[in-house]
Parts: structure tokens; C-alpha cells; sequence
């Protein structure tokens, strides 16, 4: 099985996993690059995984039904034309041959999912990121593998639209604790401008000084700096790391009463908004 970052619109990637002539996409918020995708590997489209409402999420799925041979799972939360198989917590999602776990991830909105397959049964390129390395897991199949939508991202989380501060921390803090060796595939080339904000919060963490440089070089090369690996986020990602010292000391000046995490990822995330 082969996963494949398609990019689409300013900066999101349509996630699309390839098993033979069938091919599963997620969260298409653009049908014309989806279809490009298709026509250029002659793929059948045999589903749809979408994560929350946003349009840059959902904005393809009209365009797409022409082509599509199989259902639309999507929150079943969040009122969203198109999804035809609604699902929530505790759903197993049989596609490509794999079972997904359907994940509660709310905070960005009220109904946001993620979707987790913890052996997937990726290619050796596939299951591979640029960051691979003894800390983060070898890059061998089968993988773990989430699509997270804008929960989480590298480097960051999604800011709250409809859902509540509450919600998103407690979601980011159990897509942690998914394993070590999970790809983590966002939907946002976020990272380079998250990374300048971890650096802030945490500027003595060699571990964000060094990603930084490497996905600067991944950019300027034109290459995705996704999918990343949880055990990488735990190292970089300041909303993985409420719970250190220093990070807690950063959030004082930002609204943060005291060193509790969720006091402080409140403080993270209320100064990222405003971050530049």
C-alpha cells in the first residue's frame, strides 16, 4: 500500500492511500486534484474519509461523486452534504482492507474525528518520513498510521473554531498517546511557521533548532514536510509539552496562572493566535 501527499489549495495535502487499483482519499477539499491524482495512476476512487466540516476539508466531495465507487465516512457530529456514512466514537471502518478506528477528537470544532489504523500495511517508501531515526522507530511495515485533520499538527494543534480550549487540549493529549512510531498525517503545510513558535516557547531545545533546518531544507526542495511521527512530536511540539518546565515558564507571561498542563496549553494556544 502506498500513501501519497497530494497538495491542493494554499497549503493543505489531500491524503490518498493507494492499495492496487483502488485508492482512498481524505478530507478532498479539492475534487480537481484528487482526479488528477486518479487519471495518473488509473485509480478507482473507493472512498472517502472526512475529519470535521471546514470547506478546505469537505469542498471536493460534489465534484467527486461522479467518480466515486463506495462510501463517505465523516463525523457524525457535524451536519456535512456528502458524508453518506456517518460515524463516531467506538466505529471500526473496513477500507482497503483495513480496519480504521474512528476517534472523538473534538476542540478545532465540536465535532471533529480522526481516524487511526494501527497496522497498516505500508510500503517501505510509504511507511518511511525524512525524520526517521532510533528515538522516532524504524520506518518498517506495518505502520501505524492517523489522520488527524486539524487536531494536530507538526509542530502545533488547530486553533478552536466551535469547539472549546478544553476539548482540543484533552484531544491532542490522547492523540500523544497513541504509539511512538505513528504517522501523523496533518492536513496543513503548517510546520516551518510552527516551528518558529516552538522556538520561542522552548529557544534552548536542540531538538527544534535541528527539525527546523531540515524542513526548511525539505521546502526549499519543494518536498512536504509531513507525515511526521508521534514520537518526533513529543520531542518539538510545544502542545505535547505542557507538562515541561520550561514550557510552562514561556505560558506565565501569556496567561498562564500556574505550571497545570491544561493552564498552560490554554495560554500556548491563545498566544499562538497571535503569534507572527
Amino acid at each position: 500500500m502506498e500513501l501519497i501527499a497530494l497538495p491542493a489549495l494554499a497549503d493543505n495535502y489531500i491524503w490518498m492511500l493507494r492499495q492496487g487499483s483502488q485508492a482512498l482519499v481524505v478530507d478532498p477539499g479539492d475534487a480537481a486534484a484528487v482526479c488528477r491524482a486518479l487519471d495518473e495512476r488509473s485509480l478507482e476512487l473507493a472512498g472517502i474519509l472526512v475529519t470535521h466540516h471546514h470547506a478546505d476539508h469537505v469542498a471536493g466531495l460534489p465534484g467527486l461523486r461522479p467518480r466515486l465507487k463506495g462510501p463517505v465516512w465523516g463525523p457524525a457530529g457535524e451536519a456535512i452534504a456528502g458524508v453518506d456514512h456517518p460515524v463516531h466514537e467506538g466505529d471500526c471502518i473496513a477500507a482497503l482492507g483495513c480496519d480504521w478506528q474512528v476517534l472523538d477528537v473534538p476542540g478545532h470544532t465540536a465535532g471533529h474525528i480522526a481516524y487511526f489504523c494501527d497496522a497498516l500495511p505500508l510500503s517501505a517508501a510509504s511507511a518511511a518520513t525524512p525524520f526517521d531515526d532510533e528515538a522516532a522507530g524504524n520506518a518498517t511495515a506495518p505502520a501505524p498510521l492517523l489522520f488527524c485533520g486539524d487536531t494536530l499538527f507538526s509542530a502545533g494543534c488547530g486553533r478552536v473554531f466551535d469547539g472549546t480550549v478544553e476539548a482540543l487540549q484533552a484531544s491532542v493529549q490522547r492523540l500523544g498517546g497513541l504509539p511512538p512510531a505513528t504517522l501523523v498525517c496533518c492536513t496543513h503545510e503548517y510546520t516551518l511557521a510552527n516551528l518558529r513558535f516552538a522556538q520561542a516557547v522552548e529557544p534552548d531545545n536542540p531538538e527544534i533548532a535541528r527539525h527546523a533546518v531540515r524542513c526548511e531544507a525539505l521546502r526549499a526542495a519543494g518536498r512536504p514536510t509531513l507525515p511526521s511521527r508521534m514520537a518526533l512530536e513529543h520531542r518539538i511540539n510545544p502542545f505535547l509539552r505542557c507538562d515541561q518546565p520550561a514550557v510552562a515558564l514561556a505560558a506565565r507571561p501569556h496567561g498562564a496562572a500556574d505550571a497545570d498542563p491544561c493552564a498552560v496549553f490554554a495560554a500556548l494556544r491563545r498566544w499562538k493566535n497571535t503569534y507572527r
